[in-house]
C-alpha cells in the first residue's frame, strides 16, 4: 500500500482475510500419521536439542517452538498461521471492533508518532490532542526507537487507566503534556456522508461492528438527503482489507433481495456452503456504483463479487487484490488459536477470485502523486510467494495500484461514479440490468 502507513488503536485491521471462527474446545481430529512422518518429526526433535544445547547463546525454548509452528503454517500459504496467546487476544479486539483506548488514528513519521486525526467524542479529543501533534513521549518514555506497533499498544489499556503524552506542536514554543484517561473506543466500520444528490459510504473493514454501522450510514444520509432528491449511492471498498465472512454476506445482503451471495469450497469435493440472500433491500433499489483497487481484497471482494454478478451495482476502479480464501480460526491450548486456510469462495456466477480478482465494469484508474511516481505501486494476492494458485488465475494475476486521495476533489475514480450516478457521463456498464444477473447453474 503506497499511503503512509496508519493504525488505529484496535491494532492493524485483519490484513487481507476473510475469517470464520469455530467455538468450543480446543483440539481436534486429524488422520493418523504414518511411519516417515514419524520418523520426520524425530529429526525435528533431535534438531530442536541440539539448538538448544549447542546454540552460540541460550535460545528461548517457547520462541523455537513458535517459530517452527510459523514455518511450518507459512509454508503452506500467505495467509495460514499460529496466533500465541497475545496475537489471538489482538485478533479478538480487531474483530470485535472496540477497544481501551485514546481515539487517535496515528502514522509513523520522523520517528515520532504524528496524529493524523482524533476520533470525535474520544478520551483524546476532549484531552486536546489535535490532528498534526506528534507524539515525542508516552508515560515518559521517549519514542524514539520504538516500532509504530510498540507505540499503539502502550496507548491502548485498561479503561479509565491514565496515560501521559508528550506533544510536539507547530506554533507552541515548548513541549505540551496531557494527560489522558483511556475509555472504551468503538471504531467505526463504515462512514458515511453525502455528495450532493448522491449517498457515500466508505466500508473500512468487516468487523462485528460492520452491518450495524452500514445500516446506521445509510439512515444518516436518509435523514440529510430525501429519497426523491436521492440519486443513488457509492458504496467505496478501496483500500478494505477484509475481515469477517458473516458480514460480507450481511452487506451484500443488504442491497439483493434473493439469490446466492457466495458459495465456499473446502477439500473435500462435498464440503460446500452456500450463502443465500434474504428479501428487502436496504437502499431500495437505488442506483449503485462499487468502487474497488488493489487495496480491496478477500470480504470486500466477496461484496463487489456478489452485486456485481447480480448485475445489481457498477464496480469501478481497478482490479482487485485477488484473496479468495478463507481463514477459520481454531482456539488452541493456552488462548491461542491457529489461523489455517480451510476453503476457497466463489462468487454467484461460480467464478472463483483466488490470485484473479474482481475486473472493474469501468476501469478508471488514479493518478498517482509525483512523489510515488517510478514506485512499484501495484499489489495482488497472485505476486504473494506460496500463494494457492487460483483456477481462474492467469500470467496478467491480480491487484493494482492502491493509492486513494486525501481530497474527494482530487479523488477522479470517486468524481467519475458521481458523474455516472448524476448522468453527467454515460457508460453501458451503468446501470446494470438486473435481468442479465450471472448465476451459477
Amino acid at each position: 500500500m503506497i499511503r503512509k502507513l496508519s493504525l488505529l488503536f484496535a491494532g492493524a485491521l485483519m490484513g487481507a482475510s476473510a475469517m470464520s471462527v469455530v467455538y468450543g474446545a480446543p483440539g481436534s481430529t486429524a488422520n493418523a500419521a504414518g511411519s516417515e512422518t514419524y520418523r520426520q518429526l524425530a529429526i525435528f526433535g533431535d534438531i530442536f536439542e541440539r539448538v538448544r544445547a549447542q546454540y552460540v547463546t541460550p535460545p528461548d525454548d517457547k520462541s523455537l517452538v513458535e517459530n517452527a509452528i510459523n514455518g511450518m503454517l507459512t509454508s503452506l500459504d500467505p495467509h495460514s498461521s499460529y496466533l500465541n496467546q497475545e496475537a489471538a487476544k489482538d485478533m479478538r479486539v480487531q474483530t470485535k471492533g472496540e477497544f481501551g483506548g485514546l481515539g487517535i488514528e496515528v502514522t509513523m513519521e520522523n520517528d515520532l508518532i504524528k496524529v493524523i486525526t482524533p476520533m470525535d467524542e474520544t478520551p483524546a479529543a476532549k484531552a486536546g490532542v489535535l490532528a498534526g501533534d506528534l507524539i515525542a513521549e508516552i508515560d515518559g518514555q521517549e519514542v524514539r526507537g520504538l516500532s509504530l506497533n510498540d507505540a499503539v499498544e502502550k496507548m491502548r489499556g485498561l479503561v479509565n487507566t491514565p496515560i501521559e503524552l508528550t506533544l510536539i506542536r507547530d506554533g507552541a514554543d515548548k513541549p505540551i503534556k496531557l494527560t489522558v484517561i483511556r475509555d472504551v473506543i468503538k471504531v467505526k466500520a463504515v462512514r458515511a456522508r453525502v455528495e450532493g444528490n448522491v449517498g457515500y459510504l466508505k466500508i473500512n473493514s468487516f468487523t462485528e461492528k460492520t452491518f450495524d454501522d452500514l445500516q446506521a450510514g445509510i439512515n444518516t444520509i436518509h435523514k440529510q438527503l430525501p429519497d426523491d432528491k436521492l440519486k443513488g449511492y457509492v458504496i467505496d471498498l478501496r483500500l478494505n482489507p477484509g475481515g469477517l465472512l458473516d458480514q460480507a454476506v450481511s452487506v451484500s445482503d443488504a442491497f439483493i433481495d434473493r439469490g446466492e451471495i457466495v458459495s465456499t469450497r473446502g477439500r473435500d469435493p462435498q464440503d460446500i456452503s452456500r450463502f443465500d440472500a434474504r428479501p428487502g433491500d436496504l437502499v431500495n433499489g437505488k442506483p449503485l456504483i462499487v468502487l474497488v483497487n488493489g487495496g480491496s481484497a478477500s470480504a470486500s471482494e466477496i461484496v463487489a463479487g456478489a452485486l456485481q454478478d447480480h448485475r445489481r451495482a457498477t464496480v469501478l476502479g481497478t482490479q482487485s487484490f485477488g484473496k479468495g480464501s478463507v481463514q477459520t480460526i481454531i482456539p488452541l491450548a493456552e488462548n491461542g488459536a491457529l489461523r489455517l486456510t480451510t476453503a476457497l469462495y466463489y462468487t454467484p456466477a461460480g467464478k472463483s477470485i483466488q490470485g484473479k480478482g474482481i475486473t472493474p465494469d469501468v476501469k478508471v484508474d488514479q493518478p498517482l502523486p509525483e512523489e510515488f511516481k517510478g514506485r512499484d505501486s501495484s499489489r495482488g494476492e497472485s505476486a504473494l510467494r506460496g500463494h494457492i494458485k487460483g483456477v481462474e488465475e492467469s500470467d496478467e494475476g491480480s491487484g493494482s495500484a492502491s493509492y486513494v486521495p486525501p481530497e474527494a476533489k482530487d479523488d477522479i475514480q470517486l468524481q467519475y461514479a458521481l458523474d455516472l450516478i448524476r448522468g453527467a457521463k454515460t457508460d453501458a456498464a451503468f446501470p446494470p440490468n438486473p435481468d442479465k444477473a450471472v448465476m451459477n447453474q
